[in-house]
């Protein structure tokens, strides 16, 4: 036998450290996409990158045995290449897959490494044994072989190593190309350390036919070339459009530019996950659906615009803006202080009620803005958006216009809402709810007129719950609406009860939600109360807010007439306490006002009786009944008598009772006269 001596092409050296550097450099642009994706997408684009480096790799490995020339000519089995092909492939796979890992301590990595540089020792020994001449043999030098293991382990490693570190995109693209280069140059140095372990025989009849003349098959070394470029160039273009036009639609609003959704879940997941502190500012836009409502979404899409755009001046403050949906924002800051961020809210607040000129109208408008803080509110994303979205409502309640932060108080409130509201669900089916009533008085035949039916909630646990507390829950679930069928019809039994043996009637008034009439169901709830209980629609009393009246006008106004109809009365309660209805007074068929308790609270002011006067005054104008509420002193029935109302409604004749005591006050009125208090009549 004898040692054929062979030479290497310097040039097919070059272009296969050429094509180890572009396959390193696509490597760690496909690492940063398949860190980016999720689910089925990023297993696409593992096996996506997988095969582009797998078959780069693999096609600098075989033209590097190209370039070495031994003088005689050389054949390729094709199962043998594919096999060493698929090693490659495998290799590359396990690289990626390990990247996805968020923490990778020093034994992962050398075992990653280990397994991923056994796959390339795979490839490159079966790539070898795919060479194949019926004069040659070829034998390995082991220690030479060791090394070249040793140095795919290292080159494997130090792989994993970039890959972990370039797989956030936020490196520079010249550090990109160094470690490309840096890992092309010890790729070829394994390939060719591996290419030293080997040493070519043939046998001695065949020296005669060893030629220098031999070329290097110029078609088949173009054709893996072109071929391995063509599939990374592919792969950079898509890429390339992933980032710039598939990732910017996916991740931004069509309708600002800003960052969507979507962004903002991945600004959590990357961009946040080393910082130390953050703050969440949760905005959303004051009394925008008026807006929408009356001049249009065109001019409520316009607005939005420009809230977005001086969303964005404040970027300059270290706020990353996202537009969450309709009149929704948030904003994130990273590193501030907890006083930073509170002064950076005020002056949001105070760039968003600057007036807006849009298609010829003058628009202002207000925000509320909830903080929470990292870590003070948590860690989580969920927990944080909750914290803000709770303070940004909290600070609705508090007048709009400003912001809250985030504390232990509202937490509790929180807690204490969520678990209430899963209370609620089952409280009607498990009978939790009573019907209190309290009477009204006419002191003009001083005796009582009617009742005013009031729910009331036994928690089973909590005890009793506040109507100012659960009623607001109800009507944001939308239950408020089955409660108040049942209190409807609870109500009307009762009333039907303790007028059989009544020679004056007695009526009963029950509160109606908004919720009611956006569902439609006013009328069937009314007419299946009464039918059932048996009781007089004349005896039966709805009480409407002027809140009611004013968020549909029309269609309130509408479904009173139909109940009117059947001879139900209709009351407008709290009046005065909101935006009173005057335009719209007349044309709403109610028969009594009721005048706020807040203005017999301030009766004192001289200003809260010259209100009370004129409200009187207007109901006996147009023709209505008027009942004062919250009458709690023999002196305010005395300013009432003498103003000309003589209906009244307060604890000064009784607070809210049960059926029960009720039925008790209602005899003992009987045969009470002059003063009437809660206590001379129930003890």
């Amino acid at each position: 036998m004898v040692t054929l001596h062979g030479e290497y092409n310097g040039w097919v050296i070059l272009l296969s450290f050429i094509i180890a550097l572009f396959v390193s450099y696509s490597a760690l642009n496909l690492v940063y996409k398949i860190s980016q994706s999720k689910g089925k997408v990023q297993l696409g684009w593992m096996l996506a990158g997988a095969f582009v480096m797998g078959s780069g790799v693999w096609t600098m490995h075989f033209i590097g045995m190209m370039a070495f020339h031994i003088g005689i000519p050389i054949a390729y089995d094709v199962p043998v290449t594919l096999l060493s092909i698929t090693a490659s492939i495998g290799a590359s796979y396990i690289a990626f897959y390990l990247t996805m890992a968020k923490e990778i301590n020093r034994l992962k990595l050398l075992g990653g490494g280990f397994v991923m540089g056994a796959g390339i020792v795979a490839m490159h020994y079966t790539g070898m044994a795919s060479m194949h001449s019926p004069t040659m043999s070829i034998q390995y030098n082991p220690i030479i072989v060791i090394l070249s293991a040793a140095i795919a382990v290292l080159t494997s490693c130090a792989a994993l190593y970039f890959f972990i570190n370039f797989r956030d995109g936020s490196k520079a693209v010249w550090s990109k190309w160094a470690a490309a280069a840096l890992m092309g140059l010890a790729v070829c140095g394994m390939h060719y350390t591996g290419m030293g372990a080997a040493s070519f025989w043939c046998g001695e009849e065949a020296v005669t036919l060893l030629t220098e003349d031999i070329p290097i098959n110029l078609f088949l070394l173009i054709s893996v070339t072109l071929v391995t470029l063509l599939i990374m160039l592919v792969t950079w273009i898509a890429i390339y459009l992933d980032r710039t036009v598939l990732e910017r639609m996916a991740f931004s609003d069509p309708l600002t530019g800003l960052a969507n959704r979507h962004a903002m879940n991945r600004f959590f997941d990357h961009k946040l996950e080393n910082a130390r502190t953050y703050g969440l500012l949760f905005l959303d836009l004051d009394q925008f659906k008026i807006i929408n409502d009356t001049l249009g979404h065109d001019v409520g899409d316009l607005l939005v615009q420009a809230v977005a755009k001086r969303l964005r001046s404040h970027e300059n403050e270290g706020a990353q803006t996202f537009r969450l949906g309709g009149d929704e924002f948030l904003l994130m800051t990273k590193g501030m202080e907890p006083a930073q961020v509170e002064q950076l809210a005020t002056h949001i607040l105070e760039d968003i009620r600057k007036p807006y000129l849009l298609e010829g109208n003058e628009l202002y408008i207000t925000g509320s803005i909830g903080i929470s803080l990292s870590p003070e509110h948590g860690n989580e994303r969920s927990s944080l958006l909750i914290a803000a979205d709770t303070a940004m409502y909290q600070a609705k309640r508090r007048g709009k216009n400003q912001y809250c932060l985030y504390n232990e108080h509202l937490e509790r409130e929180l807690l204490r809402r969520m678990e209430l509201e899963k209370d609620l669900r089952i409280a009607l089916a498990r009978d939790q709810f009573v019907v209190h009533y309290q009477p009204k008085w006419d002191a003009a035949v001083n005796r009582a007129i009617g009742v005013e039916a009031l729910l009331r909630w036994n928690h089973p646990i909590l005890g009793r719950i506040s109507p100012e507390e659960f009623i607001p829950i109800a009507e944001e679930t939308g239950l408020i609406v089955p409660i108040t069928r049942w209190v409807l019809g609870q109500a009307c039994r009762d009333c039907f009860e303790w007028n059989e043996d009544r020679t004056e009637p007695l009526s009963v008034s029950v509160n109606m939600s908004v919720c009611v009439f956006d569902s439609k169901n006013l009328e069937d709830m009314v007419v299946s109360a009464l039918l059932h209980s048996g009781l007089d629609a004349t005896l039966l009393e709805l009480e409407i807010t002027e809140t009611i009246v004013m968020h549909n006008v029309e269609d309130v106004v509408e479904q009173l007439k139909s109940i009117r109809e059947i001879g139900v009365q209709i009351s407008m309660d709290d009046f005065g306490a909101g935006y009173s209805a005057l335009g719209s007074i007349d044309l709403i068929p109610f028969q009594t006002l009721k005048i706020d308790k807040l203005y017999m609270q301030q009766s004192d002011s001289p200003s809260k009786r010259a209100i009370i006067h004129t409200i009187i005054m207007l109901a006996k104008q147009l023709n209505l009944e008027v009942i004062a509420e919250g009458v709690e002193t023999e002196q305010q029935m005395a300013f009432l008598q003498s103003a000309g109302c003589s209906m009244m409604q307060g604890y000064y004749f009784s607070k809210p009772i049960s059926r029960a005591d009720l039925d008790l006050w209602l005899q003992q009125s009987m045969f009470v006269n002059g003063r009437h208090t809660s206590q001379s009549l129930i003890g």
